[in-house]
C-alpha cells in the first residue's frame, strides 16, 4: 500500500512542475487525495460491503471536487492534475500512467446495465473539459484534446479532438512528458478545412482573373462583372464581333 502511495506521489513530482515537496504534495493535492480514498472505497466495494464504499466516495467528492465511483478501476500512476469537476464512472477501466486534466468526464451515455463507461489504455492523456462517453475504448498513448467530445473507440498512438472526437494525428510511438503537458496545442481540423476553402477560391479567383486579362474568354468577363462584383476587376468593353 505504501509503495502505491509512493508511486503516486513520484508521478506528480514527474507530470506536474509546480510540485515542489512531498508534504506539499499530501497536504495540497486534491488529486492524490481522491485518488487514495478511492483506492480505500474500491478495496472495500471488490468485498462487496455495502454503503460504506459510497460514502467514502461521497467524502471525497465534498473534499476534493473529484468523484470516482468505487466499482471504477484505475491502474497504477495515475493523476487528476487541478482535479476539479472531474467525474469517473462506475464500469470505468484505466490503465496505468494516464494523466487527467480538470473538468473531464469518464462517463455513460444512457440508462443500459452492465459495461457503460469507457476503457482506457496505458499511458492516455485526456485533455481538460474532454468528456468520453459510453463502453468504448481509448488505445493506449492516445491523447485527447481539451473541450473533446469522444463516443467511438480510438485506436491506439493517435491524438483525437473536436466534437464529435475526429482522429488528426497519428504519433506510432510513446508520448514524452513534454507533450503530455502540451494538451492544449492539438490541431484544429475545421480551421484547416476552411483555410483549404480560401486558399482554393483564391487559386480559382486569380485562374479567372488570369483568363479575362488575356481575353481567351469573354463571357467570363460578363460572368465575373454579374456575380463577383466585389472582386473589383477591371473588364474592358467587349466588341460586337466578339459576342
Amino acid at each position: 500500500m505504501f509503495r502505491t502511495f509512493r508511486e503516486e506521489i513520484n508521478t506528480i513530482f514527474e507530470k506536474d512542475p509546480a510540485a515542489k515537496s512531498v508534504i506539499e504534495v499530501i497536504l495540497c493535492y486534491p488529486g492524490f487525495h481522491a485518488i487514495v480514498l478511492h483506492r480505500l472505497a474500491h478495496f472495500l466495494y471488490k468485498r462487496r460491503i455495502p454503503l460504506v464504499p459510497r460514502v467514502i466516495s461521497q467524502v471525497s467528492r465534498l473534499l476534493t471536487g473529484i468523484e470516482i465511483h468505487p466499482g471504477a478501476q484505475i491502474g497504477r500512476r495515475f493523476f487528476i492534475d487541478h482535479g476539479m469537476g472531474v467525474v469517473i464512472g462506475e464500469t470505468t477501466e484505466i490503465g496505468d500512467d494516464v494523466l487527467v486534466y480538470q473538468n473531464a468526464t469518464l462517463g455513460g451515455t444512457g440508462k443500459e446495465k452492465g459495461k457503460r463507461h469507457p476503457t482506457l489504455g496505458n499511458h492516455v492523456v485526456v485533455g481538460a473539459g474532454a468528456k468520453v462517453l459510453g463502453a468504448i475504448t481509448i488505445g493506449e498513448n492516445v491523447k485527447v484534446g481539451a473541450g473533446s467530445v469522444v463516443v467511438r473507440s480510438v485506436p491506439p498512438n493517435t491524438t483525437v479532438v473536436g466534437i464529435p472526437g475526429r482522429v488528426v494525428m497519428s504519433h506510432g510511438k510513446r508520448l514524452s512528458a513534454e507533450e503530455e503537458l502540451e494538451h492544449g496545442h492539438l490541431p484544429d481540423p475545421e480551421a484547416q478545412a476552411i483555410k483549404c476553402l480560401g486558399d482554393k477560391i483564391r487559386e480559382l479567383e486569380q485562374k479567372i482573373d488570369e483568363l479575362i486579362k488575356r481575353q481567351e474568354a469573354p463571357a467570363l468577363r460578363l460572368i465575373a462583372e454579374e456575380k463577383y462584383p466585389s472582386c473589383n476587376v477591371e473588364i474592358e468593353p467587349i466588341k460586337e464581333e466578339e459576342i
